[in-house]
């Protein structure tokens, strides 16, 4: 017998296992434990973009919505870095005294 998932269940989710196995999602907990916040944050951004393109779908529509959603955050970072996709805004800022090799190197 399945249990039916609703959005007061998913509401009470806290932590990145407990979305992993809310959507029935393997996971690897060494990865998890590295890219805990990253995947986290991109899955925020993704629920964002799910509220937003598909306001009126049922709640089933919006939690399988969401799985798809926390699956392709997972995703992201087994091919790529949290460096490379910038989700942080420590990313994002150039420190301001800092001079990179391509600075010092001459323009021909």
């Amino acid at each position: 017998m399945t249990t039916t998932k609703t959005l007061a269940d998913f509401q009470k989710l806290t932590t990145a296992e407990d979305y992993l196995q809310f959507f029935e999602i393997d996971y690897d907990q060494q990865f998890v434990n590295i890219n805990r916040l990253h995947i986290l944050k991109q899955f925020s951004l993704l629920i964002k973009e799910v509220d937003e393109a598909f306001p009126d779908v049922s709640e089933e529509e919006k939690l399988e919505k969401y799985g798809m959603a926390l699956a392709e955050a997972y995703e992201v970072f087994l091919t790529s870095s949290p460096l490379e996709t910038k989700l942080f805004k420590v990313f994002q800022n150039k420190p301001k005294n800092f001079v990179s090799v391509n600075d010092l190197t001459p323009k021909e």
